[in-house]
């Protein structure tokens, strides 16, 4: 090949890699215990290449942590700030001046590029409480941006559920997509509004959540590859199209939604996707990083869908790090979603440089990490096997504390090689670390005490926390947890 070919086909091949690796941010939450520093997380996102962030509010000590990065993001209004902003513009202005004037337009700022208005607002689960505020809110928003000066750079979109779309269950094909009749309207007219305003809609797919409590669905569908030596699931036949994954079902079922309504065309962003790594049977790091392997690469391939071939979705991986703080309403796995741990450290192979078409690497943990001391609480060798007490302390201290680990299918649950006295010692040592290893916080009616050895068994690790802010823990968020915890403990004990 010509010298001036290959510089032009290298250049082309940079380009379309620099493009790729712009397409993909991730979502960072800070639902945790005790929270690393936010200085420590940016050079995180930063040492990994992430070059775009998407979080939960407009926090003062993570946009700090944000300040002269240059990493673009999207900051958030929550749920529950909606219908204030919906029916009073003022709060509207206030909370733009509040959260985005702020912290742009001088050196050393954030980079803010999209606000969230909202989080999945129409949510099945929600029954209807934002359905009529949602979209009053986002035109507020995007009207106080506009008045701001922020309106060329900065865009108001609202994430949403794919559950706010389907297919009738006679026709249940990608193509026959419409949004859900009880969020029809606010749908149509917030879609409307995107288009004029020049936002894309915010959509979170999660192909995770199609096998979870389902046996019936097939493992392989909700991955981008056939697993070696097994037979690949039947695809979905629609026409002419064959789907071989959810992801691309999914996303073009949206398609046709918007299609339906004549605005086919409005771009699509991708606000939530990601894989758990515990708390399930199917939440592992292993299946985590077949899922992340073939979505990457079809990222830098910029396959796009059947629907929208060549497109180049801009996605927003779920999550940075595991928040343990988490409401486990819809399932233990909600805590371990995090591409790493809660200190930091990566748990799998990602190609997270190169546009995802690279060979997959360790990520870079993070730097600048500080523990605890390496001590652990556990279950007194002396407390009596039969000793009544322990299930009652061990339901106390998940309540309080993260747990979801020692559930069935999880990595201390189900033959993890753990046993009933293992359970409790885990779980006295997941609240003390949560208190931060306070010495009043490892007692449990005398049934605990501290140990200088690691009590961690094969895939079952007993986490030394690290010292960061504290955050309260949300009591009803781990209660489902906990009370089965406590229960399958007794039935064990006794």
């Amino acid at each position: 090949m010509p010298p001036l070919r290959c510089v032009f086909l290298a250049s082309v091949l940079l380009a379309a890699a620099a493009t790729a690796a712009d397409a993909v941010g991730v979502n960072w939450g800070t639902m945790s215990t005790r929270r690393l520093p936010p200085k420590v997380v940016t050079r995180l996102l930063t040492d990994n290449g992430f070059k775009k962030v998407k979080i939960f509010d407009a926090d003062a000590r993570t946009m700090e942590g944000l300040a002269g990065t240059g990493i673009e993001t999207m900051v958030a209004v929550p749920n529950d700030l909606l219908a204030a902003v919906a029916g009073d513009y003022a709060r509207a202005r206030a909370w733009v001046h509040d959260n985005v004037t702020r912290y742009t337009g001088f050196d050393g700022g954030v980079d803010i590029r999209f606000v969230a208005v909202g989080n999945e607002p129409f949510l099945r689960a929600y029954n209807g409480a934002y359905d009529r505020v949602t979209v009053p809110a986002l035109r507020n928003i995007q009207r106080a941006l506009d008045e701001a000066g922020h309106g060329g750079k900065v865009k108001a979109t609202v994430p949403v559920n794919a559950d706010v779309y389907d297919s009738p269950p006679e026709n249940p094909v990608p193509s026959a997509g419409r949004f859900r009749a009880d969020v029809a309207g606010a749908m149509a007219d917030m879609v409307k509004f995107l288009n004029r305003s020049g936002a894309p809609l915010t959509v979170n797919i999660y192909p995770f959540l199609s096998l979870y409590g389902n046996d019936d669905f097939p493992l392989d569908y909700a991955f981008f590859d056939s697993n070696s030596g097994k037979a690949k699931p039947a695809p979905v036949i629609d026409g002419k199209i064959n789907y071989t994954n959810v992801f691309d079902a999914n996303f073009d079922t949206l398609v046709s939604a918007l299609r339906r309504i004549g605005y086919g065309h409005l771009p699509v962003m991708i606000g939530e996707v990601g894989w758990p790594t515990d708390g399930d049977k199917h939440a592992t790091a292993a299946l985590a990083e077949r899922f992340y392997k073939g979505l990457l690469r079809r990222l830098a391939a910029r396959k796009g869908t059947p629907l929208r071939p060549g497109a180049r979705i801009e996605v927003y991986l779920f999550g940075l790090i595991d928040e343990d703080a988490k409401s486990v309403a819809p399932g233990s796995f909600e805590r371990h979603w995090g591409l790493f741990t809660f200190d930091g450290r990566p748990k799998f192979p990602l190609a997270l440089r190169g546009g995802g078409g690279g060979r997959p690497a360790m990520p870079v943990p993070a730097r600048g990490v500080e523990y605890l001391s390496r001590r652990w609480c556990v279950l007194n060798p002396d407390a009596a096997a039969g000793d009544e007490r322990i299930a009652g302390n061990v339901g106390y201290a998940c309540e309080r504390a993260d747990c979801t680990a020692l559930g069935y299918g999880s990595s201390c649950g189900g033959g993890g090689g753990m046993d009933a006295r293992g359970n409790a010692s885990y779980a006295f040592n997941a609240y003390w670390q949560a208190q931060g290893q306070a010495e009043a916080a490892c007692d449990f009616q005398g049934l605990a005490v501290v140990v200088d050895d690691d009590p961690s068994r094969g895939a079952c690790n007993f986490s030394v926390q690290v010292v960061g802010s504290g955050a309260a823990m949300a009591v009803a968020a781990a209660r489902t947890v906990a009370v089965a915890a406590a229960m399958a403990l007794l039935l064990v004990l006794l």
